[in-house]
């Protein structure tokens, strides 16, 4: 038996509402998620449009993009009209997506602001399940030099070894540290922990003539600057 009825493929509908030729035409940025969707699995159900049921999908995940990527294949299968073969196809559009933007934040070599710092880390723990520490590693013209994972799990739960952010702060010539954590809860406001172990790793860079620049609690869409906010 076939997935769906072909009536409701995309190629049957009238000329004003084929998101295929409409991308062709007047190109991509005017398409709308869903129809961007509708692309993905070319036709919907018995009862509703490709983009109707791509709309229907995207609303059980808030319209974001990003929760939608969250789910299984075994998930989307659950939508009326989502065989194996579309799920699989939206996942790896996702997937790439999701790719693109990490390479595109690869792609930043120096840290002017914060909004700069959020785009370098964001695609590596803004939606995260868990809870990790990242140190950003600066010359003294706020060069990257180095990024690696401090710890894994939430700053509470997580011995922070000052002595080896210091010792590789050293072995790489680092001036500068950004500091970075992620709050998969979404809340912007940093804990007690947070201000704690921002001061303890500032002091005891400060031995060694390294600055602690920043701080950075991010979350899915958006930040917070310790620097910013003149809490540093």
């Amino acid at each position: 038996m076939q997935e769906n009825s072909t009536s409701f493929s995309i190629k049957n509908w009238s000329d004003d509402d084929k998101p295929r030729e409409k991308l062709a035409q007047k190109g991509r940025s005017v398409l709308s998620d869903a129809e961007l969707l509708a692309i993905l699995i070319g036709s919907g159900n018995k009862e509703e449009s490709a983009v109707e049921l791509s709309k229907r999908i995207l609303a059980t995940t808030g319209n974001n993009l990003t929760d939608l990527g969250k789910l299984s294949v075994k998930q989307l299968m659950r939508f009326k009209g989502i065989g194996q073969a579309k799920a699989v196809t939206i996942a790896a559009a996702l997937e790439m997506g999701r790719r693109r933007r990490k390479e595109g934040a690869m792609a930043i070599t120096k840290i002017t602001s914060s909004t700069v710092a959020f785009t370098l880390l964001q695609p590596i723990m803004g939606d995260l399940p868990h809870e990790e520490f990242w140190i950003v590693y600066l010359n003294n013209s706020n060069k990257v030099l180095h990024k690696e994972q401090l710890s894994k799990g939430g700053i509470t739960g997580t011995l922070v070894d000052v002595r080896l952010v210091l010792k590789h702060a050293l072995e790489h010539g680092a001036v500068g540290l950004l500091l970075a954590h992620n709050h998969p809860s979404g809340t912007l406001k940093p804990s007690v922990a947070d201000k704690r172990i921002t001061q303890k790793l500032k002091d005891a860079a400060a031995t060694l003539d390294i600055k602690v620049l920043d701080h950075l609690i991010i979350t899915e869409k958006a930040y917070f600057s310790f620097a910013d906010r003149q809490i540093l």
